[in-house]
């Protein structure tokens, strides 16, 4: 079954939490403040393997996380940097934002190296970094900050230099597995072959080659999604030379101009880029052809109307596959390079949040007040302790956001209710 669209949830790891601790040993009296810092989340990364075509481990496991950072500890202990979390793709998976379906990164990019789409969370800082000439027994540290958590598509259009198209059962299959290694699954009937096969094509002479893909038989309407057509169309997309294969002898009683017409159409309704893609015409089966029952002038005719060179060859007997070759060769040294998709969504997106974006929402007489900088700085904070709640207050009226609750509204004897730690308001 090809699989090569899916949507997965992935979350990075949460730093851990500084520690509170003193330094408790024998013969050390008023010992100071000694809290390790929390471990760093781990990262979920996505890695290219070249070992891998199809998406298939992600149909039924949608959902990946990271580990967290580990906790600090007393006598300046330092708490674990979580574990990565690693996805595996194919070469050429396009990692898309499944809200606007734009592009977050191309993984044929920089030879697929891998690509952070979620960093973990930072480590918080033990109390021994808030301890000053004034404050010597800080009772408050830093807590982690939280992984970035996303939904994101991962899409696949193969990466080959060369595109073998048709309809169904026109020989395509059988022209790799000659021209190529690869091992296609060939049979007499129609879409035997169900997901694209890729093939790496050596020239003669010691050229230098070309990666081919046989794309499953396109029908009418594949287009607007008939006989999975866009998931056969997809795979096309990075294509440079089209190799267009028609069944020059009918055997099917199919008349090889009108294939021609109708797999263009559809080319031509999916991208009108991919439609100007370069084609040759690779009439296959020629040892059956039947001069009495084909109209080789008027495909020939047509062929030289639309500016396309025609190939005779026959993958039964393998007559003109070296020629089809060395064509293609020749061909790909005068074209554009591969296409790579360039980042249309904003990365920063995609990463956990920093930034002083407040929100204020009021319902009767309370104000609450989120953001992801108040989330991260409550996390620090003792509220049982003064010099630890004087610091938050420091921190609210620098950050602005006494202001910002005036100006919402907010007087003295409101509630003001900030992640679950509520006080009244008295400017």
């Amino acid at each position: 079954m090809l699989i090569d669209r899916v949507t997965i949830h992935v979350r990075a790891g949460n730093g851990g939490n500084g520690a509170v601790s003193f330094r408790h040993e024998k013969y050390v009296n008023h010992g100071g403040p000694d809290g390790g810092d929390g471990g760093h989340g781990g990262n979920v990364i996505v890695r290219v393997d070249t070992n891998v075509n199809t998406l298939l481990d992600y149909r039924f496991k949608r959902k990946f996380e990271a580990e967290d950072g580990a906790n600090g500890g007393g006598k300046k202990f330092h708490g674990a940097t979580g574990k990565d979390c690693i996805i595996i793709v194919p070469p050429g998976t396009l990692l898309k934002d499944p809200d606007t379906d734009k592009i977050i990164h191309d993984m044929s990019q920089d030879d697929g190296a891998d690509f952070i789409l979620c960093k973990g969370g930072r480590g918080g800082w033990g109390n021994r970094h808030f301890a000053t000439p004034t404050r010597q027994v800080p009772m408050f540290a830093k807590s982690g900050t939280r992984g970035g958590e996303r939904d994101v598509i991962l899409e696949l259009k193969m990466l080959a230099d060369v595109g073998l198209i048709g309809y169904p059962s026109v020989g395509k299959s059988s022209i790799l597995s000659k021209i190529s290694a690869a091992k296609p699954k060939i049979a007499d009937y129609h879409f035997t072959t169900l997901s694209p096969n890729l093939g790496v094509v050596k020239t003669p002479g010691g050229g230098r080659g070309f990666v081919a893909a046989d794309i499953p038989g396109l029908i009418e309407g594949a287009s607007d999604g008939a006989g999975l057509g866009h998931a056969f169309l997809r795979h096309v997309d990075r294509c440079r030379l089209l190799l267009h294969v028609v069944d020059i002898a009918s055997v099917e009683y199919r008349d090889p101009v009108e294939d021609i017409k109708l797999i263009d159409t559809e080319l031509e309704r999916y991208s009108p880029e991919l439609a100007t893609r370069p084609q040759v015409i690779v009439a296959n089966k020629y040892d059956l052809v039947d001069p009495d029952a084909v109209d080789l002038p008027r495909f020939e005719e047509y062929c030289a109307f639309l500016g396309r060179q025609v190939l005779y060859v026959s993958a039964v007997t393998g007559e003109g596959l070296n020629e089809l070759v060395r064509l293609a060769d020749q061909m790909l040294q005068t074209l554009p390079p591969m296409i790579v998709y360039e980042a249309e969504y904003q990365p920063e997106d995609a990463y956990v949040g920093g930034g002083k974006e407040t929100t204020i929402r009021r319902e009767n007489d309370t104000f609450y007040v989120e953001g992801e900088w108040l989330f991260n700085l409550c996390g620090q904070v003792n509220f049982e302790d003064y010099e630890s709640l004087n610091f938050f207050q420091k921190v609210l009226q620098r950050s602005g956001v006494f202001e910002e609750l005036e100006s919402a509204g907010c007087r003295d004897g409101h509630t003001v209710s900030i992640y679950d730690f509520e006080f009244d308001y008295v400017k």
